[in-house]
C-alpha cells in the first residue's frame, strides 16, 4: 500500500471512529458526512478548457443599458418616445409654471430626419415667476449628481426671436441649485447646437435637469443630452458598472439581447442600422416585451466598444425575420442587413459601412467571429429556411465567422450547418444542480455548444439567494468538465436597474448611484480563472455525493501557477472531505495557499444595497495545503482551494 492511500485509510477510519464509536455526541457531529475528493492532476489526463469558456450576456432589460451601464441622464431625450403623432406624451419631461403661464407640445418640426419630433414650448407670461418656466428631467428615477463633478449638457433649440435660456441642476422638487449657467439663443428659423458644461457645487442623488426662460415667445426644442464627464474611457458607459464587469474577466460579451432582439412585434425590434451614426440621428425605439423606451444611445457601436474595454469576444446577435408574434416568410427575406452590420465592423476604412464605423472614431476593424442567428426561434415554422439564407451569405463573405443556432444539439445531431448551437436553462435550483451532468452523455464530435442563458429563476430565488448561487456553481462545474463540447456560457440577466425589476434577479443590481454583486455575481468570480485553463478529473467518493459537485484546474497568475479545486455542497448536513492528489509534477507552496468559501448562515440569505456583503466569497491562508489533506465543508457552501504550485519535483 502506497504512503497516500495510507493516508487516506487512516484519516477515514479516524473520522469513522469519532462519528460511531462516540455515537456523535452532538446533533451537529450526528450529521456530519465524510467524503474523499480525489484530483488526478497528471498532466496525461489533463485537458485544455476553451480560451472563451466563461463570459456575459448583455440584455437591454431591467433597463440595463438606458438608465444603467450607459451614461446618459436624460430619459426621452429627444421627445421621441411618445410615438410619431403629435401632439404625443413627453413622459417624463413635465413643466415648470402652471398652464396659464406656459404652454408645451409636441409637433413634427425636428431638424432630424429619422426622429422628427420636437418640444413647442410657448411662454405666455411676460412676467414670469421668480425662476422662470420651463421644463424639466428627472433622468430615470433620479439623476445622481456629486459634488465638483462636470456633466455636458448638448441640446438644439429655435427660436424666431433672441431669447435666453437657464440650464440647472436641482433637487427633485427644483429647491436646491446645484449648478446654473444661462444660455443665449439668436433669432433664427434654423436649428442651434448648444452646448454647455456644469460643474455641481453640491451631491443629490435624485436630481433633474431644468430649462427656463423668463421671456415671453415660443421656442423649440429637441435632442437634449446631460452626460458625465467621467465615464469609462470617454466611451459613455458607468465606471462603477464596467468595473464589475471586467472583476468578472468575461472572454466574450452576447449583445443586444435576447428577446430584446426580436420585440413582441418587428416594429419594435432592435435594428442596428438605426442604432449608429450621430446620436441626435438615431430614432430610437419602444422595447415591447421589457416595456420601455430607448433612444439607443447605447447602440450597435457601443456595444462593439464595450466589448473591447472588457477585453471580451463580441457575439452579435441579430434578428432574422420574427418577432414574439410574426415570421417573416423565407422567399421573403435577405441577408444583406446583416451583412452591412459585419462590413460596419469588420470592413476597411474606405467600404461604405466600415467608412461610418471610423467616422464615429474607430478606424480599426472590432473583430466581430461569433454571430447568432436569432433567438430562440428554433421552433418556428420559417426558422431553418431563413437561418440557412444568412449562413451561406456569412458563410461566403466571412468564411472565418462561427455561426450560433438556435436549435438544440445536446441529444441529437443538427440537421443543419452550425459551429455552435445556443442553449438556454433556467428553473429552480433543483433543476440547475441536476443539469451539472447535462452534457455527460453528448456526441464529443459533434457541434459545440454555447449555454447563453443560464440561472435560477423560479421557487424561492427573492432577489438572488445563496441557494441559487450554489445550485449555479454546481452547474458550472459540469461546464467545466464538459468543456469538450461546452465552448462558452454564461449568466442571464446580466444588469437590473433597481427601479425595474421585470426579470428577477440578475447578476448585477444598481441605482442611479450605488451597486451590488447578487450572490450569484460573486459565485462567477470564483470561475473567472477557469477560461484557458487545465482541468484535472475528479471523482468524489461518498454516500453524501448527490448534494456535492467538484471539479479541478491549474491556471496562471504572473508567474505563479496553482491548482484550484472546488467543490458545492448544496445539502444541510457539514462534510468531513480528504483532498487527495496525484500526478503534480510540482511542489505544493503552502506559505502562498489559500481557501475561499462562499456561504451564509441561510439558505435564502442575500445581498441588498444596505447589506451589499451579505454574501460573498471570503478568502483566508491555508495552513495544511498539500497534496493529501483534511479539510471541513460547511453546509450549503462553494469552497476553492487554491494550492499554490512551487518547486518541480525531482524525479529520482
Amino acid at each position: 500500500m502506497g504512503s497516500k492511500e495510507a493516508f487516506r485509510r487512516i484519516i477515514f477510519c479516524v473520522l469513522l471512529l469519532l462519528c460511531v464509536s462516540c455515537k456523535c455526541l452532538t446533533s451537529e457531529v450526528n450529521t456530519t458526512q465524510l467524503a474523499v475528493l480525489k484530483v488526478d492532476a497528471s498532466p496525461q489526463h489533463a485537458r485544455k478548457i476553451p480560451e472563451t469558456l466563461f463570459g456575459i450576456f448583455f440584455e437591454e432589460i431591467n433597463h440595463a443599458g438606458a438608465g444603467g451601464i450607459w451614461a446618459e441622464l436624460v430619459s426621452n431625450r429627444g421627445f421621441e418616445a411618445g410615438g410619431p403623432n403629435t401632439p404625443s406624451s413627453i413622459d417624463p419631461w413635465s413643466i415648470i409654471g402652471n398652464e396659464s403661464v406656459i404652454s408645451v407640445a409636441t409637433d413634427r418640426s425636428s431638424c432630424f430626419s429619422r426622429n422628427i419630433i420636437a418640444l413647442r414650448m410657448e411662454v405666455l407670461c411676460g412676467d414670469c415667476q421668480a425662476g422662470g418656466v420651463g421644463i424639466y428631467n428627472p433622468g430615470f428615477w433620479g439623476m445622481n449628481i456629486e459634488d465638483g463633478k462636470n456633466y455636458s449638457l448638448v441640446m438644439y433649440a429655435k427660436s424666431l426671436e433672441n431669447t435666453e435660456l437657464t440650464v440647472s441642476l436641482t433637487s427633485s422638487d427644483g429647491l436646491q441649485n446645484l449648478s446654473s449657467a444661462t444660455i443665449q439663443v439668436a433669432g433664427t428659423s434654423n436649428w442651434t447646437k448648444l452646448e454647455q458644461k456644469l460643474v455641481a457645487k453640491g451631491t443629490n442623488r435624485t436630481s433633474r435637469l431644468q430649462i427656463t426662460t423668463n421671456k415671453k415667445g415660443v421656442i423649440w426644442l429637441d435632442q437634449i443630452s446631460l452626460m458625465p464627464s467621467d465615464t469609462y474611457e470617454g466611451h459613455g458607459f458607468r465606471k462603477e458598472l464596467v468595473s464589475m464587469l471586467l472583476d468578472l474577466k468575461p472572454q466574450f460579451m452576447r449583445f443586444p439581447g435576447g428577446c430584446f432582439v426580436e420585440g413582441q412585434w418587428l416594429r419594435n425590434a432592435f435594428r442596428w442600422r438605426e442604432s449608429v451614426g450621430p446620436w441626435e440621428e438615431r430614432p430610437g425605439h419602444f422595447g415591447d416585451v421589457w416595456g420601455y423606451w430607448t433612444d439607443d444611445g447605447l447602440g450597435y457601436y457601443e456595444f462593439l466598444q464595450l466589448s473591447e474595454d472588457l477585453g471580451a469576444a463580441p457575439i452579435w446577435v441579430f434578428n432574422n425575420g420574427f418577432s414574439h408574434n410574426e415570421e417573416i416568410n423565407t422567399t421573403a427575406i435577405a441577408p444583406f442587413d446583416i451583412l452591412y452590420s459585419l462590413e460596419f465592423a469588420r470592413g476597411s476604412t474606405n467600404s461604405t459601412w466600415g467608412s461610418l464605423r471610423v467616422a464615429m472614431g474607430h478606424p480599426e476593424p472590432f473583430p466581430v467571429k461569433y454571430v447568432t442567428i436569432g433567438n430562440e426561434d428554433c421552433t418556428k415554422k420559417f426558422y431553418h429556411g431563413n437561418y440557412l439564407k444568412f449562413h451561406r451569405a456569412i458563410r461566403e463573405a466571412y468564411p472565418d465567422i462561427q455561426i450560433i443556432s438556435n436549435c438544440d444539439g445536446s441529444s441529437k445531431p443538427l440537421d443543419h450547418p452550425a459551429d455552435i448551437y445556443d442553449f438556454h436553462v433556467y428553473g429552480d435550483s433543483n433543476t440547475l444542480f441536476s443539469m451539472r451532468n447535462k452534457f455527460d452523455s453528448t456526441p464529443r464530435n459533434g457541434t459545440k455548444a454555447f449555454v447563453s442563458e443560464y440561472a435560477v429563476s423560479s421557487n424561492g430565488v427573492g432577489r438572488g439567494t445563496l441557494l441559487a448561487s450554489l445550485a449555479e456553481a454546481a452547474f458550472l462545474t459540469g461546464l467545466e468538465k464538459n468543456s469538450d463540447v461546452v465552448q462558452m456560457a454564461s449568466y442571464a440577466p446580466l444588469f437590473m436597474n433597481d427601479n425595474d425589476r421585470s426579470w428577477n434577479p440578475a447578476a448585477v443590481v444598481f441605482n442611479s448611484w450605488k451597486q451590488y454583486g447578487s450572490p450569484s455575481y460573486w459565485m462567477q468570480t470564483i470561475f473567472r480563472e477557469s477560461s484557458g485553463a487545465v482541468l484535472h478529473p475528479v471523482t468524489i467518493n461518498s454516500m453524501y455525493s448527490n448534494s456535492l459537485a467538484a471539479s479541478a484546474i491549474t491556471w496562471k497568475a504572473s508567474n505563479s501557477s496553482f491548482l484550484r479545486v472546488k467543490i458545492v455542497n448544496i445539502g444541510s448536513n457539514p462534510v468531513n472531505l480528504i483532498v487527495s492528489t496525484t500526478g503534480l509534477e510540482a511542489l505544493v507552496n503552502m506559505r502562498k495557499s489559500t481557501i475561499t468559501i462562499l456561504t451564509s448562515k441561510n439558505l435564502s440569505d442575500e445581498n441588498s444595497f444596505s447589506k451589499p456583503t451579505n454574501v460573498v466569497p471570503v478568502t483566508r491562508e491555508l495552513p495544511n495545503a498539500g497534496e493529501e489533506m483534511f479539510a471541513f465543508l460547511g453546509p450549503y457552501s462553494f469552497t476553492s482551494f487554491d494550492l499554490a504550485l512551487g518547486q518541480q519535483k525531482h524525479v529520482s
